[in-house]
C-alpha cells in the first residue's frame, strides 16, 4: 500500500507539475498574443520647436535664461537661433554677429539649453540667404551678361569689348541715393539704417570669354585677343561673323533682415570656395567655445532671386559645364542665349540649367553638410525656391524643411525625406498665417495638421522673438509671424496645442512612410522649355510641373512621393516591391512627359525586369534631353523603349518585362487598379490623411478640416487583428470598431468633428482596452441659462472689474474699457444635473472667442481651441449641483487696436520694421496699423448647453 501510495503521490506531483507548466505556457502564449497599446515615448524632438529671433542680438545672459525657461515650461522642445535686424534704442546692447561677445552669448545659450533639455539649431546667417560683411565682392552671387557684335571679312571691331553694369539700388522701406553708398559694401558703417536689399554699382564687368561664329559653322575663341582696355586685336577672315562676349555680372543681392555684422553680400551658391570661405568665419570665431550640443545649422531658404534678375553664373562655370556635360559651352553661346534653332536652344539651355542644379547641390549643399559634420552637427535646409532639383537638395540635407500651405511644395521636402530615410522632416509653421494678431489657436492647429498630413514630423513655429523681461507689452515682435511668445494672450493655452503636436509627432517620428507610388518628377521637361528667364525655380507656392496629376492623386487619396532621376538610381526591386533607402513602394508612375535621360529609363526597366510594376501616364517619354552625344543617346533610348511590346489586357496596355511589367494608359486610376493599388477613400470626404508603418502595424494620422462632421464607416487600405484610436488632443485611447474585408483592406467606424484629429494604430494581436466611444446624436439639450459671474484674471491694458450677466455676449459690448481688453476672463455658473438618463453629457460652449479651459467642480477637464468647442463629460462627474468655470481668452488684437489709436510706439525696429500682411492695414508710415479696426468679438458668447448622449449601437 505504501508503495502504491507513493506511486500515486509521485503521479499526482508530476501531474501538478505538468499542469503548472501547461498553465505557464498558455499564460505566456496569451501574453504574447495580447498587445499593450500605449503612447510612444516623447523627447525634446517630438515636441514642437520654434524659431527664436535675436533682434540685433541685443541679448544678455539673464534674459536669455528667462526666455528659455518660459519657452521650455510651455512644452516647446527646441530653439532655432536666427539673429536679425536690430531694435531702435538698443544699439548699445546689440552684439555684432559672430563677434567674441556674440559667441559668448551663444555658448551661454547652449549650456542653458542642456540644463533645460532644449535642443538648439543655429542659422548660419543673420537673416537670409547666406552672406555677411566678410563676403568679398568676388565671392558674392553673380549673373551672366552678354553682348553681340557683327563683322564681315576684313573688318575690325571699332567699339570696345566691354559691358558697363547699370547702377541699381533697392532698400527696404525707404529710398537711398547710390552715391551715398561706398564700395565695398562692408566699408559702410550704417548698414542697419540703409537696410539694402540689392545694389549694383556702375562699373565694367570682367570678360569671361569672347567667341566668334561664322555662317559656315566655324568657331574661334578670341578672348586672348582682347587687350586690357577692351580693344579687340583681330581682323575677321572670310565669311560673316557673329561675336558673343560673355561677362560676369555682380548680381548685388544683399542679406535680407540682417542684424549688425551680418549685413552684406549674399554668397555665390555655385562656388565651393565662396561657400567654404563664408563658413570659415564661424570656424575662426568659435574656436574657444564648446558647441558640441548644437544639433544642426540652418538655412532659411534660397531666396537669392527674389530681387531684380537672378543669380545664374559663377566664375568657373565654363569649366564646370564641360566637366559635367561633356562639351564646351563656349562653342554654343548662340543657343545658350536663344539665338540658334529651337531644338539647339532647348538642348543647350537644358544642359545649362542642369549644371546650375548640380552646382547648387555639389558646391553648396553637400559642402555645407560636410562642414557641419566636422562640428558634430547636421544641416536643416529649406531648399524650396531653388533653381535646382530640390528633391536632390533635400536628400543631401539631414533635416529637410518646407514652408507654406501648398501640398505639392510640402511633399517635395517630405518625399525626399521619405525616399532617403530621413528621421526628421521639418516645416516652418504658421508663417504669415493671417494678419497680425488675428491668428487663433484653431487656425494654428489647422496649419499644423496640414503639415502632419503630408508627411512632416517636426514642427518648427515661425516664431518666437527674444524679448527683455523689462520690455513693455507686447515686447519685441517679428513682422511675418504668428506671435508664439509669452506676451500673446493665448500663450498659456498654446501649451495644449504643443502637447497635441508632441503626441502626434511621437507616433510619426517612429515610423516609416507607407506610400504606394513613386511619382517621377520630370524636371527635364521644364529645363528644356524656354521660360521667362534663364533659370526656372522649383518648390514654389504653385508648382506647375505635374500639378494636374499630383492634385488628382491627392484628391482621390493615392499615397505618393516624388522622386528624382538621381534618386531612381538608388532603387532596387525585392519581392515586387521597389525599395528605396528609406521606404518600400509598389510602383513608379511616369507622368506624361517629353524627356527622360537614358540612365533613368534604363534603371526603371531594370527594376521592372526584377519584378517591379511601372505605370506610364498616356505615353512614354519621347526623347532624351541635352546635347552631348545626342545621336548615340537617342539610339540607346529607342532601343530601350522598343523592347517593350504592349498588348491590351482588360482595357489596359501592358508589356511584360522580365519578372515585372509596364502598364500604359490615359486613366491613371485604371492603371493603379490593375496592379492592386487603391486610394484611401477618406480623402474624398475632405479628410487629411497620412499613412505610415510603425513597429506595431500600419498607422494613420487623420484630420478633419472639411467643415462637416464625419460619422460613418470608412474604408482603409490596411488591416490587422485590432485597431486602436488615439486622441492626441485629449490623450485618450480605445479600440476601434472594425469590419475586416481582407488582409489588405478593412472598414473602421470614424466619428470626427470639424477640426478634430485622431490617430489609428493597427496591432497584430488582441489588446486589453475599452472600446473607443462612438456617440449617438445628442438628445435632451439643457441650456445653462443661469447667471454668470465674469472675473478678469490677466491681461490689459487694465484689468476690468468683475460683473454678473444673465445673458452671454461679447465682453467688448459691455464697456469702452472692455473693448480694449485682451486677456483671460473666468466665467462661473451653477447648474443642477439634467433630468436625463445618459452615459455622458456633451458640453457645448457655443460661440467662443477664442479658446477656453473647462473646469467642473474645481477639476480641469481640458482646453478647447476650436473650431468646435465641445467636450464629452462622463455622467459620473456631474453631481446633483455643480459649478462650471470657463476661462476664456481672446486675441491680442483689441489691445493692439487701442495702442495704434493712441500712437504707442511698439514698431521700433530697423529694416522692414513691422510690415502689414494686407494692403488695407498699411498706415501712413508704410507699416502695419490696426487703428481703423473695430474691436473683435471676445469671450464666451454661447449659448452653453448640456445634452445627454449614449454610445451608438453600430450595425
Amino acid at each position: 500500500m505504501k508503495s502504491t501510495k507513493r506511486i500515486h503521490t509521485m503521479y499526482n506531483f508530476k501531474t501538478l507539475v505538468s499542469c503548472f507548466v501547461l498553465i505557464c505556457l498558455i499564460a505566456c502564449n496569451a501574453e504574447q498574443s495580447i498587445s499593450e497599446p500605449k503612447w510612444p515615448e516623447t523627447t525634446n524632438e517630438t515636441k514642437p520647436w520654434t524659431r527664436w529671433w535675436w533682434h540685433g542680438s541685443a541679448v544678455n545672459d539673464s534674459d536669455l535664461t528667462a526666455n528659455m525657461e518660459e519657452i521650455q515650461a510651455n512644452g516647446i522642445g527646441g530653439l532655432e537661433i536666427t539673429p536679425i535686424y536690430g531694435v531702435k534704442g538698443y544699439e548699445d546692447e546689440s552684439l555684432v554677429f559672430q563677434s567674441d561677445e556674440w559667441m559668448k552669448a551663444f555658448e551661454h545659450t547652449l549650456k542653458e539649453a542642456q540644463r533645460l533639455d532644449l535642443g538648439i539649431d543655429l542659422a548660419n546667417a543673420s537673416g537670409w540667404p547666406f552672406g555677411g560683411q566678410w563676403v568679398p565682392a568676388d565671392e558674392a552671387c553673380k549673373n551672366v551678361q552678354f553682348k553681340q557684335y557683327s563683322l564681315k571679312e576684313g573688318q575690325r571691331l571699332k567699339e570696345k569689348i566691354e559691358y558697363i553694369q547699370e547702377p541699381l539700388i533697392r532698400a527696404v522701406g525707404h529710398r537711398v541715393d547710390i552715391n551715398d553708398v561706398k564700395f565695398p559694401i562692408s566699408t559702410n558703417k550704417n548698414l542697419q539704417e540703409l537696410a539694402l536689399d540689392q545694389i549694383r554699382f556702375e562699373k565694367p564687368l570682367p570678360l569671361q570669354t569672347l567667341m566668334a561664329y561664322n555662317d559656315a559653322g566655324k568657331t574661334i575663341e578670341l578672348t586672348d585677343k582682347v587687350s586690357e582696355d577692351g580693344t579687340l586685336n583681330w581682323e575677321a577672315p572670310a565669311g560673316t561673323w557673329k561675336l558673343y562676349a560673355v561677362f560676369e555680372g555682380w548680381h548685388g543681392k544683399m542679406v535680407e533682415r540682417a542684424g549688425q555684422g551680418g549685413e552684406g553680400n549674399v554668397i555665390d551658391h555655385f562656388s565651393e570656395e565662396a561657400t567654404l570661405n563664408f563658413l570659415k568665419d564661424f570656424d575662426d570665431q568659435s574656436t574657444d567655445i564648446d558647441i558640441s550640443s548644437l544639433r544642426a545649422f540652418f538655412n532659411d531658404s534660397y531666396e537669392v532671386d527674389d530681387a531684380r534678375g537672378e543669380s545664374n553664373w559663377t566664375s568657373l562655370f565654363f569649366e564646370e559645364f564641360q566637366n559635367r556635360r561633356g562639351y564646351d559651352l563656349k562653342e554654343n553661346l548662340p543657343a545658350l542665349f536663344g539665338n540658334d534653332s529651337e531644338e539647339m536652344n532647348s538642348r543647350v539651355l537644358c544642359d545649362y540649367r542642369e549644371t546650375i542644379s548640380d552646382l547648387l547641390l555639389d558646391r553648396f549643399t553637400i559642402v555645407w553638410a560636410d562642414w557641419a559634420k566636422k562640428h558634430g552637427a547636421g544641416i536643416r535646409n529649406q531648399a524650396h525656391g531653388s533653381p535646382a532639383n530640390i528633391l536632390d537638395l533635400y536628400e543631401a540635407s539631414d533635416i529637410p524643411e518646407t514652408e507654406g500651405t501648398s501640398p505639392m511644395r510640402i511633399k517635395m521636402a517630405t518625399s525626399a525625406g521619405h525616399v532617403s530615410g530621413k528621421p526628421l522632416i521639418a516645416c516652418e509653421a504658421a508663417t504669415w498665417l493671417d494678419e497680425h494678431y488675428l491668428s487663433n489657436l484653431s487656425k494654428v492647429k489647422e496649419n499644423l495638421d496640414r503639415y502632419l498630413s503630408h508627411g512632416v514630423n517636426h514642427i518648427v513655429y515661425h516664431g518666437t522673438p527674444y524679448s527683455p523681461q523689462t520690455e513693455e507689452w507686447p515686447g519685441w515682435q517679428f513682422y511675418a509671424a504668428v506671435h508664439f511668445a509669452p506676451t500673446n494672450t493665448w500663450w498659456t493655452d498654446l501649451k495644449t496645442v504643443n502637447e497635441y503636436i508632441t503626441r502626434c509627432q511621437s507616433f510619426m517620428q517612429k515610423s516609416a512612410p507607407a506610400n504606394d507610388i513613386l511619382l517621377y518628377f520630370p524636371i527635364y521637361d521644364t529645363w528644356s522649355e524656354k521660360g521667362r528667364s534663364m533659370l526656372p525655380h522649383f518648390g514654389k507656392p504653385v508648382e506647375p510641373l505635374t500639378k494636374e496629376l499630383s492634385e488628382m492623386l491627392l484628391a482621390k487619396g493615392y499615397s505618393f512621393d516624388y522622386i528624382s532621376d538621381k534618386q531612381i538610381q538608388k532603387l532596387e526591386t525585392e519581392n515586387q516591391l521597389i525599395k528605396s533607402p528609406g521606404a518600400n513602394y509598389k510602383t513608379i508612375l511616369i507622368p506624361a512627359c517629353e524627356y527622360m535621360p537614358v540612365a533613368t529609363m534604363e534603371k526603371i526597366l531594370d527594376l521592372a525586369a526584377a519584378g517591379a510594376n511601372i505605370v506610364v501616364q498616356e505615353h512614354l517619354p519621347v526623347d532624351v534631353p541635352g546635347l552631348a552625344d545626342l545621336k548615340k543617346r537617342q539610339e540607346n533610348y529607342e532601343q530601350l523603349v522598343s523592347s517593350l511590346e504592349f498588348e491590351m489586357n482588360d482595357g489596359v496596355l501592358e508589356s511584360d518585362h522580365g519578372n515585372g511589367k509596364v502598364l500604359k494608359g490615359k486613366h491613371v486610376e485604371e492603371l493603379m487598379s490593375a496592379i492592386n493599388i487603391y486610394p484611401e477613400s477618406m480623402a474624398e470626404l475632405g479628410l487629411w490623411v497620412n499613412r505610415v508603418n510603425r513597429e506595431e502595424g500600419t498607422c494613420y494620422f487623420i484630420s478633419n478640416w472639411s467643415g462637416q462632421p464625419i460619422d460613418q464607416w470608412v474604408t482603409v487600405q490596411s488591416s490587422g487583428q485590432t485597431a486602436v484610436w488615439f486622441d492626441p488632443m485629449h490623450e485618450k485611447m480605445g479600440t476601434a470598431a472594425v469590419q475586416k474585408t481582407n488582409d489588405a483592406q478593412s472598414k473602421v467606424y470614424l466619428q470626427l468633428q470639424p477640426g478634430e484629429s485622431l490617430i489609428l494604430q493597427w496591432y497584430p494581436s488582441a489588446v486589453e482596452l475599452e472600446e473607443y466611444p462612438i456617440w449617438d446624436a445628442p438628445a435632451q439639450q439643457t441650456v445653462l441659462d443661469g447667471d454668470w459671474t465674469i472675473t478678469f484674471e490677466k491681461g490689459g491694458p487694465s484689468l476690468p472689474e468683475a460683473y454678473t450677466a444673465s445673458q452671454l455676449g461679447s465682453w467688448t459690448e459691455k464697456s469702452e474699457e472692455l473693448a480694449k481688453f485682451s486677456g483671460t476672463a473666468s466665467y462661473k455658473t451653477s447648474f443642477a444635473k439634467p433630468d436625463a438618463e445618459a452615459e455622458a453629457f456633451l458640453l457645448d460652449l457655443g460661440e467662443v472667442h477664442e479658446s477656453a479651459v473647462v473646469y467642473l467642480n474645481g477639476d480641469s477637464l481640458g482646453t478647447l481651441v476650436g473650431p468646435e468647442f465641445q467636450l464629452e463629460i462622463d455622467s459620473s462627474l456631474i453631481k446633483d449641483n455643480n459649478e462650471l468655470e470657463l476661462k476664456v481668452t481672446n486675441l491680442m488684437a483689441n489691445r493692439m487696436i487701442d495702442m495704434d489709436k493712441r500712437g504707442v510706439n511698439y514698431k521700433k525696429f530697423y529694416n522692414i520694421n513691422f510690415a502689414a500682411h494686407s494692403r488695407e492695414n498699411v498706415g501712413k508710415d508704410g507699416l502695419f496699423t490696426a487703428a481703423h479696426w473695430s474691436p473683435l468679438p471676445s469671450g464666451l458668447v454661447g449659448p452653453v448647453s448640456l445634452s445627454a448622449i449614449q454610445t451608438k449601437k453600430l450595425k
